[in-house]
């Protein structure tokens, strides 16, 4: 294959975006969640992965929680990755890391990006689903699972577990 054909071959190919989240939790298991200021509903902090820059999804999800609200942490396992099909837009994949248990001074010290963000708040688990729009929802349940069981990476498609 020439280099011609092979760019030819790589333009052909179907999009697919990229993003990544972190899941903060509080001592007493709620969950951390940002309001944004240009769709409905409620959201982790996280974002689309610059791929063109070579962010890593890990990476991208650390950059997004920084400029997001102002935190700068170490991310650890990664809890889940989502394959979210589209109907406006590409199909997306979605990784998401713990970002673990934080203290009431990582709280205290919470900014949020006010060019995204309205607000934040700490939510229990069993009310994620009036929150978080679509596939997000069960995305972060499913995460929360893999944390409490221990057992690794979840694999989903729509924030449901993958057959």
């Amino acid at each position: 294959m020439t280099t011609t054909d092979y760019a030819t071959y790589i333009a052909g190919l179907p999009r697919v975006l990229a993003g990544a989240a972190a899941l903060f939790r509080d001592a007493a298991g709620r969950v951390l969640i940002v309001e944004p200021n240009y769709r409905e509903g409620w959201a982790l902090p996280g974002g689309t992965i610059e791929s063109d820059t070579g962010e890593t999804p890990r990476q991208g999800a650390r950059r997004e929680t920084a400029e997001e609200i102002g935190l700068d942490v170490a991310l650890g396992a990664l809890l889940a990755v989502d394959w979210v099909h589209g109907t406006a837009r590409p199909p997306i994949v979605v990784y998401l890391y713990d970002g673990g248990v934080l203290s009431d001074e990582e709280f205290a010290a919470i900014r949020l990006q006010e060019e995204e963000l309205i607000s934040w708040k700490l939510v229990d688990p069993a009310e994620i689903p009036s929150y978080l729009p679509g596939a997000l929802a069960p995305r972060v349940l499913a995460a929360l699972g893999a944390l409490e069981s221990g057992r690794g990476p979840v694999e989903l498609e729509n924030g449901h577990a993958a057959h």
